[in-house]
């Protein structure tokens, strides 16, 4: 694992990272009152609503309801994880990052590594450029009409057609063949008598850095030049400390800002159709890397834009690839939409020889998931038939089952009973009974599934989080006087565990946020959007610190009142001692009710319950 970064550097990073000059470095801020507003970059939107605070060192957008502090609006923007936020931040500041005990070591082995890969990058470009052995890189290059601008551009390289290029290279720079291997560059042969000797994992292939969020190189795919059939067309890096292909999308570092903008991605198959969409003027095209694409990548791809255009070869592989990828968007919550491109085209054939305008055209011509799914199968067999349609109008209904949002499957049914001349009813009805269709095989029983948080907010947690927030001093009433298992919202729970934590250790309450916060920032936003709600009517004689002990006391009454409900439903049925026991519980919460309508006269009660 990466070193943790010490929570004295974190806090020394946000104190010298004014939101409002950070965020003004990404975009264009308009002072309005004591805030700035513009127009929000995570979603499209005409009229302006998303404001940064300078004086409560956040922003919040009223549109989509994204919202944080300095590190999450990084985090956002450029797609890194909290630990990336944090090193951007510090170099913008100038801060060297301290790690806690026992975690630099780790990092700064892992500085080396990424050294060792910007290198080896700069490597492979000096032999595709410079080495008379490495013509057959250039002339690739030459046929497939790639620019020289973008090849450098996107630090495009050779690998020679050498088994210990690499290896020597590494020995000469002083680069053990442990870190060489430990990057996927180099590997042990299995063959008999080879005494595990190392050779070069690329040779005579073209070589494509890939790179991660923060624009570091941290693997390679190679495509052969000159190769035997039986060679695999593309060999990548496998999996290491740095790269894990299931998480990685080849351009996404260069595509990001216009995906930003435009709010949609153009999906490939391969890095050469990513490029030429680059080169045509689609830089919003990324892929991914060597592997079918998984959940984790309709995450990443979901941070940035909300929905999707996918460009996959026409062949058959193709498009049952289109078909797969669409439902894992689908899962995501993603629109989906699929291109066609013409047989015997892929996206740079197309661009190439017809040019972007007419690709441009393809695009705006896509079809919805539903539809292309319609129009393949289609292509395959007769699905007017009988057989064919109840075949066709089951596999468009395990796509459509892929989708979690309502809405979506609504509409996504009511397209599909116009393209298979279906009723919509039957349609329906059919997909209720696959939701309902036991697994084909007993399987262990999954883990039962959290219970949804409720659709609406309880008022008073509502209000003790948006106090607690504003003052986090007053976080140790809660903490003390309040058992968290009667707030009922879990990121209620959540925000007030964390300015309990906060309060107690020191540490700034967005800090702890930040740290409990799940990949969709929910407490980040829980936290700015309190931060930023009208501030309640507080005065001299009822000041925040009553209305704070005052919800304590309205909440605990709450659960109260509840336990004793309960009790009544039990005492109809009980009996004997069993009544007796229930009828003194009952009694006791009673009295404890009437104590707790003031806080006075509740104190000697949540003191004696801490105990």
């Amino acid at each position: 694992m990466a070193g943790i970064i010490s929570k004295r550097t974190i806090e020394e990073i946000r104190a010298r990272s004014n939101v409002v000059d950070v965020v003004g470095s990404y975009i264009q801020l308009n002072r309005s009152g004591a805030a700035y507003k513009t127009l929000c970059p995570f979603h499209k939107e005409k009229t302006p609503s998303f404001q940064v605070n300078q004086e409560r060192q956040i922003f919040h957008c009223f549109g989509c309801g994204s919202g944080g502090d300095v590190f999450r609006f990084v985090m956002l923007y450029e797609g890194v994880d909290f630990v990336g936020a944090a090193r951007l931040l510090a170099t913008r500041a100038g801060i060297t990052i301290e790690y806690e005990s026992g975690g630099d070591k780790d990092e700064n082995d892992k500085a080396a590594l990424y050294s060792l890969m910007d290198q080896a990058t700069r490597f492979y470009q000096d032999k595709l450029y410079n080495d008379p052995d490495c013509e057959a890189g250039r002339a690739y290059l030459k046929t497939r009409d790639i620019p020289d601008e973008f090849a450098k551009e996107f630090q495009i390289g050779y690998a020679p057609d050498k088994w210990e290029e690499i290896l020597l290279w590494g020995q000469k720079n002083k680069h053990s063949a442990a870190q060489l291997e430990a990057v996927g560059l180099i590997t042990q042969s299995t063959k008999p008598g080879a005494n595990n000797k190392y050779y070069d994992r690329f040779r005579g292939r073209l070589m494509f850095p890939i790179h991660d969020s923060q624009n570091r190189v941290i693997g390679f795919s190679g495509r052969i030049i000159n190769g035997s059939s039986e060679a695999a067309k593309y060999v990548n890096t496998p999996d290491t400390v740095l790269f894990h292909k299931s998480q990685v999308l080849y351009a996404l570092h260069r595509a990001r800002h216009e995906l930003v903008n435009k709010r949609v991605a153009i999906i490939c198959e391969g890095q050469i159709d990513v490029l030429r969409c680059h080169v045509g003027g689609f830089k919003n095209a990324v892929a991914a890397q060597g592997t079918a694409f998984t959940e984790q990548h309709a995450r990443i791809i979901k941070r940035v834009v909300e929905s999707v255009l996918l460009v996959f070869d026409p062949d058959k592989a193709g498009q049952d690839a289109a078909i797969k990828a669409s439902k894992m968007f689908m899962q995501a919550g993603l629109a989906s939409r699929i291109v066609r491109i013409p047989a015997g085209d892929d996206p740079d054939s197309f661009i190439r020889t017809k040019g972007a305008v007419a690709f441009q055209a393809l695009l705006d011509a896509s079809l919805s998931a539903i539809e292309f799914q319609v129009r393949v199968m289609e292509s395959r067999e007769d699905i007017r038939s009988e057989v064919g349609l109840m075949r066709a109008a089951r596999a468009i209904l395990q796509t459509i089952i892929e989708t979690p949002n309502a809405v979506q499957r609504a509409a996504l049914i009511k397209e599909a009973a116009g393209l298979l001349g279906l009723p919509q009813a039957a349609l329906e009805q059919e997909l209720q009974h696959l939701l309902r269709k036991p697994a084909a095989l007993p399987a262990a029983a999954p883990p039962a599934p959290k219970p949804p948080p409720p659709k609406t907010w309880p008022r008073e947690e509502l209000q003790l989080a948006e106090h607690i927030i504003a003052e986090p001093a007053l976080a140790g009433l809660v903490g003390k006087y309040l058992p968290l298992d009667m707030v009922t919202h879990p990121h209620c729970v959540a925000v007030l565990r964390a300015a309990v934590e906060a309060a107690n250790t020191g540490q700034n309450v967005m800090s702890v946020i930040l740290e409990r916060d799940d990949a969709d920032g929910t407490l980040s936003q829980l936290a700015a959007e309190l931060q930023m709600a009208p501030v309640k009517t507080i005065s001299a004689e009822f000041p925040r610190e009553t209305a704070v002990k005052h919800l304590i006391l309205k909440i605990i009454s709450t659960e109260y009142e509840k336990r004793r409900a309960a009790m009544e439903l039990e005492m109809l049925a009980g009996k004997g001692k069993a009544a007796d026991s229930l009828r003194m519980n009952h009694a006791q919460f009673t009295a404890d009710l009437k104590l707790l309508k003031t806080w006075e006269t509740a104190l000697p009660l949540l003191e004696f319950n801490q105990h």
